[in-house]
């Protein structure tokens, strides 16, 4: 379900692909070097280097107007948001600073190759989501009311969370007031495995609105979605059919890109006007 389970350890799937990619690429480096010199192995960690602060930065200015009121975000990598192009470019440009002579240089193509092959493999493996439909049961909200999903009306998005999880606790401010100003979506947040006056109590202290939040004590919905650890965030389609799934904590930019791939605008109505 958008993700891979290792033991105890849990992996979004885009993540653990790009991991898979750049250990395949420090790997095949390093190897190289035993026969070609040290400088391949040095080149790689400082080109990888590089090409990461490349790609947050360039993921940054694209979205520059989100940052611009809390620039310290720019540091929180580990929400993601990395644009591939401008790492990938910063990358290629070291071989003519870190590598002294045409023959490493061409050399370093097979560490870049061998790299985006694992990547992209690794990507279609595991980054597939099941197209399943909504829960079919019903479920007490905060308010003491019940609810139950349907797909009529905007797509949803579901944020499955518990107050005793930190990066639950870092992005619910952001999502809350994404949901307060998101005219595509319907958000549901859906607690997982507490108590209504653990939840009304957390969300109270934290002075946190939301206009749907479900009590999910037995975790149904995380076991109906297959969703292995929390923060998960699901973007489902107007037809009810499971979209995307996001492990982890979450970014505003990635919100609003994820979110613009299951809206149906309306007239008059952007989708950017989300941020």
């Amino acid at each position: 379900m958008g993700a891979v389970t290792l033991g105890p350890l849990v992996f979004d799937a885009e993540r653990l692909a790009a991991m898979l990619g750049i250990g395949t690429f420090l790997g095949v480096a390093s190897a190289m070097s035993w026969r070609l010199g040290p400088e391949l192995a040095t080149w790689s960690w400082r080109a990888l280097l590089i090409g990461l602060v490349g790609a947050r930065l360039g993921h940054v200015l694209v979205h520059w107007p989100s940052f611009v009121q809390e620039p310290l975000r720019a540091l929180a990598f580990w929400q993601g948001g990395f644009f591939a192009g401008p790492g990938l470019l910063l990358a290629g440009l070291t071989l003519f600073v870190f590598l002294p002579s045409a023959p490493l240089r061409w050399s370093s193509v097979a560490p870049f190759a061998a790299g985006l092959l694992v990547w992209s493999m690794a990507w279609q493996l595991t980054a597939a989501v099941d197209a399943r439909g909504l829960p079919d049961q019903s479920f007490a909200t905060l308010r003491g009311e019940s609810y139950r999903f349907d797909a009529s009306g905007p797509p949803l998005v579901v944020n499955l969370w518990a107050s005793w999880c930190p990066p639950c606790r870092r992005e619910m401010p952001m999502m809350a007031e994404v949901a307060a100003s998101a005219p595509h979506a319907r958000f549901v947040f859906a607690n997982q495995g507490e108590s209504r006056d653990k939840v009304a109590g957390f969300l109270s202290a934290e002075r946190l609105e939301m206009d749907t939040v479900l009590i999910d004590t037995l975790g149904q919905i995380s076991f109906h979605y297959e969703t292995p650890g929390l923060p998960a965030t699901l973007f489902i389609n107007p037809d009810g059919t499971l979209r995307d799934v996001h492990l982890g904590e979450i970014s505003r930019e990635v919100l609003v890109e994820k979110i613009a791939r299951i809206a149906v605008p309306r007239e008059g109505v952007p989708i950017a006007d989300v941020e």
